[in-house]
C-alpha cells in the first residue's frame, strides 16, 4: 500500500508538471471549461457508483467508474487554476472562491486528501467487496464535500 502511495505521488507530480505545460497554452476561460468538464465527468462516475450501491451491485461498473475518477484526480487538474481563472471570464462562469488562490497550504491538503480517497476507492473497487466499497465511496464523497465547503461558491 505504501508503495502505491509513493507511486501515486510520483505520478501526480509528473502529471501536474505535464499538465501545467499544457494548461499554460489554454486561455483562462478554456482552463475553467476544461476543469469543469473534468469535475462533471467525475460527478457522472460518482452517480454510477451510487446507483450501483443503491440497487443491484455491479462490481465491474463500480471499478470502471472508480478508475475514471482516480485517473482524473491524478491528472494534474491543479494546473487548470491558472492566473485569471479566479473569476468569470468572457462569459464563462466559475464558482471558485478567491481563497482557493490564497490558501495554498489548505488547498494542497484538501487536494491531497481527495487524490488519496480517489486512489483508495479505485483500489477497493477492484476487490469487489461491496461493504468496503460503500465505506470508500463515503470517504471519497466527504473529500469532495470538504473542497466544495471551503473553496466553491454556492449557486
Amino acid at each position: 500500500m505504501k508503495h502505491l502511495s509513493t507511486l501515486s505521488a510520483t505520478a501526480l507530480l509528473s502529471l501536474s508538471l505535464a499538465g501545467g505545460a499544457i494548461a499554460a497554452d489554454l486561455k483562462p476561460e478554456e482552463q475553467i471549461e476544461t476543469r469543469q468538464a473534468g469535475y462533471q465527468f467525475m460527478s457522472w462516475n460518482m452517480g454510477k457508483i451510487k446507483a450501483s450501491l443503491s440497487g443491484d451491485y455491479n462490481q465491474e461498473t463500480v471499478q470502471k467508474a472508480a478508475e475514471a475518477i482516480a485517473g482524473i484526480a491524478n491528472s494534474g487538474m491543479g494546473a487548470l487554476y491558472g492566473p485569471g481563472t479566479d473569476k468569470d471570464v468572457n462569459g464563462v462562469k466559475t464558482r471558485v472562491k478567491p481563497e482557493l488562490f490564497t490558501e495554498q497550504a489548505e488547498v494542497g491538503k484538501v487536494a491531497g486528501d481527495f487524490v488519496a480517497a480517489a486512489n483508495n476507492m479505485a483500489e477497493v473497487a477492484a476487490t469487489g467487496d461491496e461493504a468496503e466499497v460503500k465505506q470508500a465511496f463515503g470517504a471519497l464523497g466527504e473529500s469532495c464535500k470538504a473542497c466544495h465547503k471551503q473553496f466553491r461558491k454556492d449557486d
